[in-house]
């Protein structure tokens, strides 16, 4: 929106200092006619020696004297006030390039503003911090729709080859072609609703209630029992209520992905699962999902909860899963103003640790 253009604020910095020094100095000069010339009689004096002047005489010597100190004061407090505003104002000059840089695309600048701390360096500061989170946001952005691209990508490809090899193949088993590109389009499909899950995590728009993180665990495990009893895999859920508020949905959804990741992310048979749930005394709530299974590096460790990231390399072969369990994990504790901890087990396997701000006491509990 166009708006009229203004006094800039060094003018009016200007200015201010400009009528700050007249008044200064126009008090000064009533100061002095009130309390020195008012004493002076005003007709003439009668005196037998020198020549002794009277009020009329001071004031004509007085006024235009005072006339061009104020004048004098009138430039120097606008000069002044010039050199200091423009000297004060330089680090906000710094910010509003910073800013437009980074309007124009340009997020790698910094403005590292020298100097003691004030409050331009707080603003420096804080506009530094802001520009280094946008930047890691963007990359990941655009690192997370080059991935998702070629995700996407991926299945649409498959079932165009085995289109086009059931085209040169008229003697091809049609029950068989129909199964492949079902269980190819169903990929797709959990590919989408993951993403789109995802972005629905990250912007935060979902609607806010009380939610108990216990039965959240025992309803995952229950959903996901066929699964952990076709893999021999035991799943053991205990703990106490942990309330939180949140979205039950998203919540049930970040439980379900830790379970379910657990469960495809263990030993091929014997394995267990172990879920529990705790409040602390300090009013958080933790989730915590533990699994058998390979030892994991510290490095692979860190990098799980990025996008279409997968476990191991047997993992990989076993499971054709999204690549996106534990990145949902990751946006939607965010969402949940909260903290994802992922750590290896020393006899192998994954450890996941939910911490989530825990519900305030209900009213007249």
């Amino acid at each position: 929106m166009a708006r009229p253009r203004g006094l800039s604020v060094r003018l009016r910095l200007t200015l201010s200092y400009a009528g700050l020094v007249m008044v200064a100095g126009a008090l000064l000069l009533a100061v002095v006619w009130l309390f020195l010339l008012r004493y002076v009689p005003d007709g003439p004096i009668r005196n037998r020696g020198p020549f002794v002047p009277n009020r009329s005489d001071l004031e004509s010597a007085f006024v235009p004297r005072a006339a061009w100190a104020l004048a004098f004061l009138l430039v120097l407090g606008l000069l002044g006030g010039w050199l200091l505003a423009g000297r004060m104002l330089a680090p906000l000059t710094r910010i509003t390039d910073a800013a437009r840089q980074a309007g124009a695309g340009s997020l790698s600048h910094r403005i590292h503003l020298p100097g003691r701390d004030d409050e331009f360096r707080e603003l420096a500061d804080a506009f530094d911090v802001m520009l280094a989170r946008l930047e890691a946001q963007v990359a990941e952005q655009q690192r997370f729709a080059a991935n998702a691209s070629h995700e996407l990508r991926t299945p649409l490809a498959i079932t165009q080859t085995i289109l086009d090899v059931a085209a040169k193949d008229p003697d091809c088993d049609t029950g068989e072609l129909l199964e492949r590109l079902r269980a190819v389009n169903t990929r797709a499909i959990d590919l989408t609703e993951a993403l789109l899950l995802l972005s629905r995590a990250d912007q935060g728009s979902f609607v806010r209630e009380r939610v108990d993180l216990s039965l959240a665990a025992e309803e995952a495990a229950e959903t996901l029992l066929p699964l952990a009893e076709r893999r021999d895999i035991v799943v053991r859920v205990d703990g106490e209520s942990a309330p939180v508020v949140g979205s039950r949905a998203l919540l049930l959804q970040l439980t379900t992905n830790l379970v379910h990741n657990a469960i495809v992310h263990n030993l091929p048979g014997g394995g267990t699962v172990r879920v529990s749930t705790t409040t602390e005394p300090g009013g958080q709530t933790l989730l915590t999902v533990e699994n058998t299974g390979e030892r994991l590096e510290p490095g692979l460790v860190a990098t799980l909860t990025e996008p279409f990231q997968r476990g191991t390399s047997r993992v990989r072969r076993d499971h054709a899963g999204t690549g996106l369990g534990l990145a949902i994990v990751q946006s939607i504790t965010r969402a949940h103003a909260g903290e994802l901890t992922l750590s290896g087990r020393v006899d192998g396997g994954l450890r996941v640790v939910v911490r989530l701000p825990a519900a305030p006491p209900p009213l007249g509990g």
